[in-house]
């Protein structure tokens, strides 16, 4: 089983209020319900049986989590030292400290599915469009089933058709995709920290 602090995206010996608000927050995002024939679809009914699952999981044994039970086979200390980083690395994200996330990143050694989204949007966030590509599309081999993963893959690879490949122009046009793109990775990593950088989305 996945860390169900991980799926729900909050931290380790969380609150029960917490765990519902981020159950709450992240069903609205990924009910399937709300994608309709988009391809997507698939993606977001898997992701939502997984926060059922984490959700479910953890109410039925958030006492227990207070005494460090969850380690087990399936998730060991390394894990959590892992999903502390990561939590840490999104806050710089979301801060525009790219610097300081990438270097808390290299001093992880496993190199998962987060590990490489996230390095690619540190490297999307500084314009290295060829290279966030090439860490996001790992990511996503790693972890396929990962909705939010997917979603930033489409919309690097839809820049690229519509764009020529060609990643460093510079004319008004792209710098307005750009812009856009790169908000909007930087608004999907605000929300795991439980806010919004853009709170009409």
């Amino acid at each position: 089983m996945t860390n169900p602090y991980e799926v729900l995206g909050i931290r380790e010996g969380a609150s029960e209020d917490e765990i519902k608000k981020a159950y709450r927050d992240l069903a609205k995002k990924y009910h399937p319900d709300q994608y309709g024939n988009n391809p997507l679809k698939d993606l977001a009914e898997e992701k939502m049986r997984e926060l059922n699952e984490a959700y479910d999981y953890l109410m039925k044994n958030s006492q227990n989590f207070s005494n460090n039970s969850y380690n087990n086979n399936s998730y060991n200390n390394g894990s959590t030292n892992n999903f502390n980083t990561y939590q840490a690395v999104k806050q710089d994200i979301a801060a525009g400290q790219f610097l300081a996330a990438e270097q808390k990143l290299n001093s992880i050694r496993t190199r998962d599915a987060e590990w490489n989204y996230l390095y690619g949007v540190i490297q999307l966030q500084k314009g290295w469009y060829d290279s966030a590509l090439s860490y996001i599309q790992t990511a996503c081999s790693l972890d396929p089933n990962n909705l939010e993963y997917r979603q930033t893959l489409n919309s690097l690879k839809s820049r690229a058709n519509n764009f020529g490949n060609n990643y460093y122009r510079t004319t008004r046009s792209d710098d307005t995709c750009d812009t856009c793109l790169k908000l909007w990775c930087l608004d999907s990593i605000c929300e795991c920290m439980g806010f919004d950088c853009i709170p009409c989305c």
